[in-house]
């Protein structure tokens, strides 16, 4: 068997290796050949045998053929070794430019992280005294601030497509169509002497009958057991007995506290609930209206079987039984006194979570849902009250970001999820209309941040359409960080709820802020100052249309 020692092809029997111009087979004459003139290479011979890869090979060559051999192993050594030197500087220089933490890196982002040498901003938190703080200098003072202006272009393109165009609200019966049980479950009536919706429902179990049994709360989630395993106790002893028939107190809450995340409405929620005359869900977040009656925990952990409306009815069972205990205390006093208990909920994807539409309701148009979850609210609650909470969103995505994210957390990261999600809009609002796109369930999965969240006016325009002004009480969680006591003044009035002791609204407005960032979060620091300029452009427009609405140059967020 031979082999070809320019080309290391192995040749077949009798074949002289024509297609290498370098070789004429045995008879090959290095003198004579125009490329080996001059150099004494020999072509290499083997026996019969089939040669293996880690054979020994016995050459027979003269000395300095040896020395040539050497020589050129010694030459490829050093090229590995002065190619091995290139690619360690490459890695070093990498590093130092970009000014990794974690890692080396060899290949840029194709987003870079823009630094403009500025005060850092107001601490984006839920906190109260977080937002009184500021965050520590950015360590990352590398501008790549050349990639601002092709993300503006993003920007001005989603900006010269906003439309603000008003729904059609939808009639009650295509809403009768839509949900026949829940109709069938809530009355178009409630007593006359309680402020919330409260009504009489027969209920037809028997004392060894567990009325929580198929409670999909109770079934789903281990934490809400005891809860339930308490009212179980407790059920027997609050059932209303009229002739020979049994009935329980079934209410809806007098308001809710629809939004947004991020926006200090944990903290509402803690304060309101040391009212005296305020009671909540048994579950702060029970998130029913927007998720749990579709069936959803996680959306993309699919759907379970959808929570009926009498198991968001039990979360409230703990106030009704205390409103029936005002009642039946009163009626033998003073007939007709109204009942001034409230019942609160706080899910705060309430204002902006229409995920799941797009899987149970049909004659879209456009891309755009038929129906909303505050259609349903009102056509059983026309007269319920509404909170929302809103804060700068460029401060609400960042934090929404350092709570959601789970690993790889950085400032840098979240640059470059903002620059991926304002594509995604972008891609959007080129095919369908602002509202489609809010309320477009793929795009918001696909989106590495929730940018849709802050886009307050569009919600909120929607919410007007089937709730008066006067219903919706907006406030700012930079107000309410820098004076608690005003704020909760505010709601107090808002909700009408009387006059509080001195001691009861000390304790009230006192207490210390919920819902604090963690300490690891906190050491990231501020976004890149690129970003912040990024976020603001984007959210600029619908800011000054949220100011216009509401009346108030506050909502533009310019001081923060």
């Amino acid at each position: 068997m031979r082999y070809c020692i320019n080309c290391c092809i192995h040749l077949l029997p009798n074949d002289l290796h024509r297609q290498c111009f370098r070789c004429r087979g045995p008879n090959h004459n290095n003198q004579k050949c125009p490329v080996c003139k001059g150099e004494k290479k020999i072509p290499l011979y083997t026996d019969s045998k089939q040669m293996k890869l880690l054979a020994v090979l016995e050459v027979r060559t003269d000395h300095s053929e040896s020395w040539n051999g050497f020589f050129c192993l010694r030459k490829g050594k050093l090229c590995s070794l002065i190619f091995g030197l290139i690619i360690m500087t490459l890695v070093m220089a990498s590093y130092i430019l970009t000014g990794a933490k974690h890692g080396l890196l060899l290949i840029p982002s194709p987003f870079h992280y823009g630094a403009f040498t500025s005060n850092p901003s107001l601490m984006d938190n839920e906190s109260l005294s977080d937002m009184k703080d500021h965050y520590q200098p950015s360590k990352m003072n590398i501008s790549y601030v050349k990639d601002y202006p092709s993300i503006k272009l993003i920007i001005d393109t989603i900006t010269s497509k906003i439309e603000f165009i008003t729904r059609q609200r939808p009639d009650l019966e295509e809403l009768r169509k839509q949900e026949p049980h829940m109709f069938s479950v809530i009355p178009n009536k409630f007593l006359p002497n309680s402020k919330n919706p409260c009504w009489y429902e027969e209920y037809r179990g028997n004392t060894t009958t567990d009325p929580y049994a198929t409670n999909s709360y109770a079934l789903y989630s281990k934490r809400f057991r005891t809860i339930f395993d308490y009212l179980r106790k407790v059920f027997w002893n609050h059932l209303y007995h009229y002739k020979d028939k049994h009935y329980r107190l079934r209410c809806l809450p007098h308001f809710y506290i629809i939004g947004q995340p991020k926006c200090g409405t944990t903290d509402l929620y803690d304060r309101l609930r040391l009212h005296p005359d305020v009671r909540f869900s048994a579950i702060k977040e029970p998130h029913w209206w927007t998720r749990k009656r579709f069936g959803i925990i996680r959306l993309r952990d699919g759907f379970h079987d959808r929570y009926p409306v009498d198991d968001y009815l039990d979360l409230f069972d703990l106030a009704a039984h205390q409103i029936q205990g005002v009642l039946q205390s009163e009626a033998a006093k003073e007939r007709g006194k109204m009942n001034n208990i409230i019942i609160g909920e706080a899910s705060a994807s309430t204002m902006w979570d229409n995920n799941a539409w797009i899987f149970f309701y049909d004659n879209s148009t456009e891309g755009e849902p038929p129906f909303l979850i505050q259609d349903f609210i009102h056509a059983f609650q026309p007269n319920a009250k509404l909170i929302i909470m809103l804060r700068d969103p460029v401060e609400r995505l960042y934090s929404d970001y350092l709570y959601f994210a789970s690993a790889n957390k950085s400032v840098e990261d979240f640059h470059e999820k903002v620059a991926e999600s304002l594509q995604l809009f972008e891609n959007c609002m080129l095919d369908y209309s602002l509202r489609a796109c809010v309320y477009n369930n793929t795009l918001n999965n696909a989106m590495p941040v929730r940018l849709q969240v802050g886009l307050y006016v569009v919600y909120l325009l929607d919410w007007l359409t089937v709730f008066d002004k006067d219903q919706i009480l907006v406030l700012r969680l930079e107000d309410h960080a820098s004076n608690v006591k005003y704020t909760m003044h505010m709601v107090f009035q808002f909700l009408d709820l009387g006059p509080l002791s001195e001691k009861q609204e000390a304790l009230i407005t006192k207490s210390p802020a919920s819902n604090t960032r963690r300490p690891e979060d906190r050491s990231l620091g501020p976004m890149l100052p690129t970003t912040k300029a990024i976020l603001r452009d984007f959210y600029r427009p619908f800011n000054t249309k949220l100011a216009q609405v509401l009346f108030d140059d506050a909502f533009l967020w310019k001081r923060t």
